[in-house]
């Protein structure tokens, strides 16, 4: 007779649950480097897209010291770490990562993609 009792709201909560679960909200957002606001365009070869990532990294770097907004200062564009061939791939994909990174932190969004 209690196994009765207890039946009906067992079996309501059983019911109700997936209808809890997909009111969480939208799922979390990409983890960096997956495809989110810094994610290199897929057309870069792999000194682009270590270039492009650089280029995020020296603008969060120059806005935490306080330094102004310049690719050119980084040493990661004066003195790229990749073959001679490839330094002028890799400095323009800097520029454009800079500037996204720069955007990103001054708007909060990755602003206009210059490509």
């Amino acid at each position: 007779m209690n196994l009765r009792k207890l039946a009906i709201p067992t079996l309501a909560l059983a019911l109700a649950a997936p209808c809890v679960t997909i009111a969480q909200g939208p799922p979390p957002p990409p983890p960096p480097g997956a495809g989110g606001w810094d994610a290199p365009p897929s057309a870069y070869s792999d000194f682009q897209r270590k270039g492009f990532r650089d280029g995020i990294e020296g603008a969060r770097r120059d806005f935490e010291n306080h330094r102004p907004p310049s690719p050119e200062n980084r040493d990661e564009f004066r003195h790229p770490d990749v073959p001679g061939r490839f330094r002028h791939d890799y400095r323009d994909a800097f520029r454009q990562g800079y500037q996204v990174g720069w955007q990103h932190i001054m708007h909060g969004g990755p602003g206009p993609r210059p490509y």
